[in-house]
């Protein structure tokens, strides 16, 4: 299990890490299709709360959505929020998300912006904690990813096969296995 990083971390670091994840496994196992255009293009925000209270983290995600919400999309399609002092423990994270998607309605962005999640100890209902599908939402650090419901519509009508994504991710995952997967060489956040 991954513990959070020291507060006198560098961010420069925290997003190295992030990004290193991003290539190494996200794009360079192709668990998520779309990624790569945007990495590519530059289009992906990268911000980090410095803060360890989940009321800040809340207001920094407020901002963040009204940010993206207010950009052009070939400026920033999407952003990762990346909050490694705040929300290490997935349940807690689990339970946060909520809130994440209560704000979205509260800012009437709903049909317009979405938040998906990423966490170090990701683990999906009905699994255990170490079964190598919940690393298809495992990153260095837990991670908010705001999304924009008209880039997910244009890549799944660019990809047909979308909702076999899940499976795909899964089969190549077991495939890869732990040992696989620690291969990577993804940074240890300890």
């Amino acid at each position: 299990m991954n513990t959070p990083p020291r507060h006198d971390d560098d961010n420069a670091v925290i997003i190295a890490n992030t990004v290193a994840w991003l290539e190494k496994a996200v794009i360079g196992l192709n668990l998520c299709p779309f990624a790569k255009a945007v990495h590519v293009k530059k289009q992906i925000r990268y911000v980090v709360c410095e803060s360890s209270n989940p009321e800040d983290l809340l207001a920094m995600l407020m901002d963040e959505l009204q940010t993206l919400a207010d950009t052009d999309p070939e400026q920033i399609d999407t952003t990762l929020l990346i909050h490694p002092y705040t929300l290490n423990d997935f349940l807690d994270y689990n339970e946060f998300l909520d809130v994440a998607d209560a704000a979205v309605e509260d800012m009437h962005l709903a049909g317009e912006l979405q938040v998906a999640s990423f966490h170090p100890s990701y683990q999906f209902a009905e699994t255990f904690e170490d079964d190598i599908s919940n690393y298809t939402n495992r990153s260095p650090y837990p991670t908010l990813h705001l999304l924009r419901e008209d880039s997910i519509e244009r890549a799944v009508e660019a990809f047909p096969e979308a909702s076999d994504i899940f499976d795909k991710n899964i089969a190549t995952l077991e495939a890869l296995g732990t040992e696989g997967w620690e291969k990577l060489g993804l940074p240890k956040v300890s």
